[in-house]
């Protein structure tokens, strides 16, 4: 019988957490038509974050919302978590997406829609959260397409007791979530934890990622980042550990967000986004004389974009 040594033995990879680069408050802000606003990405304490443009964490009331208007050259994903929200474009699309439900929209070369809350009898004002996600250069010009992703498409994962991992895209401890959801490469995992929960969730070397906390504190890889906090994470490690404190009195809820890094410029001025200053110009000549993938908008108005709530 052969003996092996310890030092011959096959190691066990140790996972490497990513670490912090910065951690902020989501300041509260006005958005849209009287709706309010934590503003993790596309703010002063961080313009973009390829390939991240925007994520708001959003409260919208009765006689508020967003209302027509158009987007070019972007990706929005919209997750809602309380409440109803329907949506309206100028390609004949409309629907209502609601708690747990996800909606991926390609903007490409243009197009016009309206976001608005649908409140009902029991008074629950819609929360969600909004990303939106930079397309590749060769793709900025594609047709605009939507993708819904109903709350029970979502596999969920429980790695422990603890802790419960909503995988709506990527994959997490073994579950692939629904594929071909966005152009753009992203890992998207909605999280809640029990105090004396933590998870080691892998994210792709070559993506960014951030982590921003909804409800309650916890700490990413050994650092505090409090409710309604953001951190965006370096590029160093195989993933990010999070956790809760034992002593923490209440259940944590996270959003771990991945994509991949594009490199190219990023020229955004209000819903268009464009690799240069020339053709975010063309973008506002376009919408203003409904050509060049806004021939729809010319005459269009939604529905839903005039009502109350």
């Amino acid at each position: 019988m052969s003996n092996i040594s310890a030092a011959g033995a096959t190691a066990v990879k140790k996972f490497t957490s990513r670490g912090i680069a910065k951690n902020f408050l989501a300041v509260e802000q006005s958005e849209g038509v009287g709706a309010r606003v934590r503003r993790a990405i596309g703010s002063m304490q961080v313009r973009n974050f390829s390939p991240f443009l925007m994520m708001d964490h959003f409260v919208v009331g009765k006689n508020a919302g967003f209302p027509d208007h158009p987007h070019r050259g972007q990706e929005t994903i919209t997750y809602i978590i309380k409440g109803y929200f329907d949506h309206e474009d100028f390609t004949g699309s409309s629907g209502t997406i609601g708690p747990g439900d996800l909606q991926f929209m390609t903007a490409g070369r243009g197009i016009v829609h309206a976001e608005m809350p649908r409140i009902g009898d029991d008074g629950v004002l819609p929360e969600g959260m909004q990303l939106w996600v930079d397309l590749p250069k060769e793709l900025k010009a594609c047709e605009p397409r939507y993708r819904d992703l109903k709350a029970e498409e979502i596999p969920v994962v429980r790695p422990s007791d603890k802790v419960e991992i909503k995988v709506i895209s990527g994959h997490s401890y073994g579950v692939e979530s629904v594929k071909d959801l966005a152009y753009t490469p992203i890992w998207y995992f909605d999280v809640r934890m029990q105090p004396g929960g933590s998870i080691e969730q892998e994210i792709p070397k070559e993506f960014n990622a951030f982590v921003y906390v909804l409800n309650g504190n916890v700490k990413v890889d050994g650092a505090n980042v409090d409710e309604h906090h953001c951190a965006l994470l370096d590029r160093n490690g195989d993933g990010v550990q999070v956790s809760v404190d034992s002593s923490e009195s209440k259940e944590a809820r996270l959003v771990i967000i991945g994509g991949e890094l594009l490199s190219q410029e990023i020229v955004q001025h209000g819903p268009f986004v464009e690799t240069s200053r020339e053709k975010i110009m063309q973008a506002f000549v376009d919408y203003q004389t409904g050509s060049n993938g806004f021939e729809r908008a010319r005459d269009w108005e939604s529905k839903i974009g005039k009502r109350n709530g």
